[in-house]
């Protein structure tokens, strides 16, 4: 399993991360607007739980438990989630890789 790059897609654990506009709007609903999301995260405020749901939220394979998510957040760490997220919340400001 490996990403594509010139998709957007990232890997975390074993889970293909595909932010899609879509998946965006999904996460927006339910976790508030992404500029502050954005905002928080530069701060160093972005909750565990919202981490986990904006990864959830944007992964390709929709299929996969919320939880398992969770899971691979505490397995791996937060600091291995760092790339994804970041890759993330980059595509949210500038709509790129």
């Amino acid at each position: 399993m490996s990403a594509n790059v010139a998709r957007g897609e990232t890997l975390f654990a074993t889970f293909i991360v595909r932010p899609s506009f879509a998946a965006l709007v999904a996460a927006e609903s339910e976790l508030g607007p992404l500029l502050a999301l954005v905002d928080r995260a530069a701060e160093g405020r972005l909750l565990l739980g919202e981490m986990a749901a904006l990864i959830w939220h944007c992964l390709a394979d929709r299929d996969v438990p919320r939880e398992a998510v969770g899971d691979a957040l505490v397995q791996q760490g937060v600091g291995a989630a760092l790339p994804v997220l970041r890759s993330i919340l980059r595509q949210i400001l500038s709509g790129s890789a």
